[in-house]
């Protein structure tokens, strides 16, 4: 299978050893995505609102640049600080989906990059 790496400028470059994501077929991995803007290269961290757009519009950047979009996804996964918080980010997040939801688990974690809140990876299909 070939595998091919999706990147674009939309979404903040990696930092560490990790792509944006790998299209192996016509399955697309998409690395986590926090809070930074790829314009300024800093968090987006007014508030957890804000927080959590900004990882959706890194995710929807990079799905463009696959070709895909929020309809493609078939998994997401959401790391965050405070599992007390959950609703205010799900309330984020369901506003960038319409209908067929993707599967998705939420997972409260001790710490994430850059020490931010929220984290989100997707899996999206052609």
């Amino acid at each position: 299978m070939e595998k091919k790496i999706i990147t674009t400028d939309k979404a903040p470059a990696p930092i560490g050893p990790y792509n944006q994501a790998v299209l192996a077929g016509d399955t697309l991995y998409i690395s986590g995505q926090v809070c930074i803007d790829p314009q300024t290269g800093g968090l987006n961290n007014g508030s957890l609102e804000e927080e959590t757009h900004q990882c959706m519009r890194n995710l929807e950047a990079i799905l463009a640049a696959a070709g895909l979009n929020f309809s493609n996804v078939i998994k997401s996964t959401i790391f965050i600080t405070d599992m007390h918080r959950f609703a205010e980010i799900n309330s984020v997040y369901g506003q960038y989906f319409t209908i067929d939801f993707p599967a998705r688990e939420t997972v409260q974690v001790a710490a994430l990059p850059k020490f931010v809140n929220v984290e989100i990876s997707m899996i999206a299909v052609r």
